[in-house]
């Protein structure tokens, strides 16, 4: 069972990840390398390539427990990651426009569909009882190298891929604040996943 939820979360993350790029590249009108840099700015896209990997590590990668994947806590961190995707834009980005068609489908995979899956995954496989809240702090790593990137190349490009960020049109203090305001979720909804957890291990 592990193995075939597996195998189909891995397809539905790669293929939605795919028709993204797929419609970013077909309706875009500026040159499909700066396209493709704009495309792997995004949290949304490169969380959700995290997750199409990491399942695809569970489906074909070795089972040594010393692998990455295979460590508990990497689920927890998958988990805190494809959360935060779904509640940002079910909270901040979902009025800012009204897709249609292929793109809405796109759209619902990566937002709502795929961060249902992984908490599901989470819920049925990850060994809770071994992930502790330090472990909080490595993984608000990510989201800090992320942010500094998306900030240095948005200073350079003008490119910022949210609006929270966009250091041209808030200021560099409010876009400092936003992110602070969004590392307190990322804690937040860190120890919310550590603390079910090890409550549900312990009704166990």
């Amino acid at each position: 069972m592990k193995k075939k939820l597996a195998v189909g979360f891995a397809v539905t993350g790669w293929l939605a990840v795919i028709m993204q790029y797929v419609l970013m590249l077909e309706n875009s009108v500026i040159s499909a390398g700066e396209a493709t840099i704009r495309f792997l700015s995004f949290f949304t896209i490169l969380t959700n390539i995290l997750v199409a990997v990491y399942f695809s590590f569970q489906v074909f990668g070795a089972k040594h427990p010393r692998l990455f994947v295979h460590k508990p806590g990497t689920l927890t961190a998958l988990t805190v990651y494809i959360t935060v995707v779904g509640l940002g834009y079910q909270v901040l980005l979902r009025h800012l426009w009204s897709p249609t068609g292929l793109q809405w489908l796109v759209d619902e995979l990566l937002h709502s569909v795929i961060p249902v899956l992984v908490i599901l995954y989470w819920y049925l496989y990850e060994h809770t009882a071994a992930v502790y809240f330090q472990r909080i702090f490595t993984w608000l790593l990510y989201p800090f190298i992320y942010l500094i990137y998306i900030l240095l190349r948005g200073n350079i490009s003008g490119f910022y891929p949210y609006p929270f960020v966009n250091v041209a049109n808030l200021g560099l203090t409010q876009v400092v604040i936003n992110s602070f305001l969004f590392a307190l979720v990322f804690v937040l909804v860190s120890c919310v996943f550590i603390g079910l957890g090890r409550n549900i291990r312990r009704k166990e």
